[in-house]
Parts: C-alpha cells; structure tokens; sequence
C-alpha cells in the first residue's frame, strides 16, 4: 500500500519565522473554510491555522497572550475563530487571512467559552473574578455580565460553560456548588435560572450531542450531577454515585475533561476519575453497563464521527500512550505510542484522520483511523489543543 507524504511545513514549502499574519505566499483567500482549523502553539502565545486536507500549516498567529489553558469556537461560516486565553484574553482570529482582528482582556483568569446558537454573542467563563460576560461576536463589545454569586453571597469561580438550544447557555459555579440556566435572547438582560446544592465543587460540564442534557463532574466526589434542558422543572439529580466504592481511590494526576464524554448512539464512554478504566454509560438510563480497562487514568475519550471507535489519551505520567476501543466489542484494539505529553486529539469532520497534540515532541501527529497508523507529522510549537472548524454546527463546541 502506498501512503500519501503530509508535508510538515506549511503548503509544501518551509514556513517563515512566525509572525502575525504570516503565511505561505500562495494560499488562496477565496477558499472555504470546511477543512481549517487552529492548534495552539501554549508556551509562544501563538495559533498555528491549518488545513486538513493536505494536513498542511497556513498561517501562524501571534500575540494571543497566555494559552497555558486555551479553547476556541468558530462563528456560524467557520471564517473566525475565537480565542479563549488563560489570562482572560479573548482573542478574534481570521482563518482565511490568518490575522488577529481583535483582542481585549475581559478579565483576570479565564479558562473557556462559549458561542450563541445564532453566532451573535461570544460568552466568557472567569475564575477571576468569576461570573460570565457576553460579548458581540462582530466586535468583541461588551454586551452584558453575569455575575456569579452564590446562595452564600460569595463570588466563584465558572466552570464548564456550553451553548444550548433555544438560544440559552448552562454552566457550573465551582465554589457555590450550583449549576445556572442564562436565556441569552437579549444578551443585555440575560434571564437566569439558579439550580442549588448540585453537590460539591463542579468542575466542569458538558452537553449531550442532542443538546438536552448537561452534566457536571463534582471533584472529588464518586458522581455527577445531570440537568434535563427538556424538563427542567424536575430540577438536577446525581447519577453513576460511588461507581468506585469499595475499591481502593488512586492518587488523581489529573482531572478528565468532560467534554471528552465519547457519545456513540445511547451510550456514553466516560473517563473513570482516577481509574485505569473508561465507563461505559447508558444515555437513556443513565447508569453503568460496563467497563473497559485501560493503560492510565484517562482525560479525553473521543468518538470517530461515525461512531465505530473511541479514541482515549492519559494523564501523566502515562501519557505516552493512546488507545483505540472498538464500539461494537467495547475493547481497547490498538494501542499507540506517539510520544510524551499527547494532550488533545480531534477527528476530520468525516473522520477519516485523527490530529493529535504531542506536545513534548513540539508536534502534531496524524493518524489514519482506519489503519490505526500514522501518515504525517507537523511540526509545532508546544501545541496542545486541536480545534477543527466543524465544530461550528454543533451544540456544545
């Protein structure tokens, strides 16, 4: 079998020194943006704006501040990408031009964010000083502030911010233990609803592909607490409580993203807190059916597109190490070992290609999800997230 060469520098050529704005002198600005995307570059405060048809780099971006902990979200056309720094930067990349249109900082310590189902509104999460902002998605203008006081009276940290259907956004208050609705019609005068004692110390949250139930994980506790967006009225409950009672608890290197919830059908593959193990969820029932044992304690689960496999990286100092579960079988298939520090991975729209972020080999890998082999290499600056433009259309990205 012949395997395509992926170029490690940008469209075939060496990529100059990194620059603001710089890229290969023949990219074509008229393309579409269905194969871009950004991986950022965390120790030089830089985005490096990719392709992945070619799996070639097209621009690297400059000055985005401190991306110790960043995430981005895609407007509506995938055209920008918005920037969510650990300083509080909130930066506006142009993925076609590769240049930063705007950047502000919002606020003191930042660690996500969140775009409007219709694209009008860019909303910040803090930690400091805690709460959320709304921002207009054209100009980075301060719309609104949400801010994050607890039944206490005391402000806390945000965690876990997602876009919903119907025009709303969910997250979690670290500090208070509560989970908040905000109905962002008016992003002015957001209407918010407060669900109290969810349990203790939310430290993260993501939403079902179908946009209709929000989890939170709880640090430190053997649960997570659920909130129907359908039937709101019946409030938050627990589920998957003490799923590791009676075994004896290993030292947490760090904790699983739960963004990294893989969703294959009416099942949920879920990072074990940690375990050596990936929880296999029914979706409908919400409990535990089954368990995979795994090589460490797991940060992202991710399912291909199509559902057929999920993909699974570790905490350190095991992160080393990928594997591949097979959906069907529920069994880990192949285990790969790309290097030191694999911090993200993201699947091609159609899920052909799986990107990975090896950050201690300053590179991005690529792999061909169907031979479980690698096909090319870039090479990148401490990268850590992966961030594809098909994220765009969907809830919760």
């Amino acid at each position: 079998m012949k395997r395509r060469t992926l170029f490690t520098t940008g469209l075939g050529g060496v990529l100059a020194a990194a620059t603001a704005g710089h890229a290969a002198a023949d990219v074509d600005p008229m393309r579409g943006t269905g194969d871009l995307g950004l991986v950022i570059e965390r120790a030089a405060g830089r985005v490096a704006v990719i392709e992945t048809t070619t799996a070639t780099r097209l621009f690297a971006v400059d000055g985005l501040g401190d991306l110790s902990h960043a995430s981005a979200v895609f407007s509506r056309d995938g055209r920008f990408g918005y920037v969510f720094g650990r300083d509080g930067g909130l930066s506006k990349v142009d993925l076609l031009r590769g240049r930063l249109v705007a950047r502000i900082i919002q606020g003191g310590n930042s660690i996500g964010g969140a775009i409007s189902q219709d694209g009008r509104v860019i909303a910040v999460s803090n930690y400091e000083p805690g709460g959320v902002k709304l921002f207009d998605a054209a100009d980075l203008s301060l719309l609104s502030e949400i801010a994050a006081i607890g039944a206490d009276g005391a402000r806390s940290k945000v965690v876990g911010l997602v876009d919903a259907p119907d025009g709303k956004l969910v997250f979690a208050l670290y500090d208070a233990g509560e989970i908040w609705t905000a109905d962002i019609d008016d992003p002015r005068a957001p209407v918010v609803q407060r669900y109290r004692d969810v349990g203790r110390l939310p430290y993260d949250g993501m939403i079902t592909p179908d946009g209709r139930h929000y989890v939170a994980g709880l640090f430190g506790e053997d649960g997570v607490a659920l909130l129907d967006l359908w039937k709101p009225e019946a409030g938050v409950r627990r589920i998957l409580d003490g799923y590791g009672r009676g075994e004896e608890p290993l030292p947490v290197y760090k904790m699983p993203h739960l963004e990294g919830w893989a969703s294959v059908g009416d099942l949920g593959f879920v990072p074990a807190v940690g375990r050596h193990e990936v929880l296999v969820v029914s979706m409908t029932e919400w409990r535990e059916v089954s368990r995979i044992p795994v090589h460490g304690q797991p940060i992202f689960a991710v399912a291909r597109p199509d559902g057929r496999q999920v993909w699974v990286n570790f905490a350190h100092p095991r992160n080393d190490v990928v594997q591949v579960i097979d959906v069907p079988t529920r069994s880990v298939i192949a285990t790969l070992q790309p290097g030191r520090a694999v911090l993200h991975l993201e699947f091609t729209p159609r899920g052909e290609r799986v990107w990975l972020s090896v950050r201690d080999a300053d590179r991005v890998d690529v792999y061909d999800t169907r031979r479980l082999a690698r096909v090319g290499s870039l090479s990148v600056d401490k990268p850590s997230g992966i961030f594809f433009t098909a994220r765009a259309g969907r809830v919760g990205y």
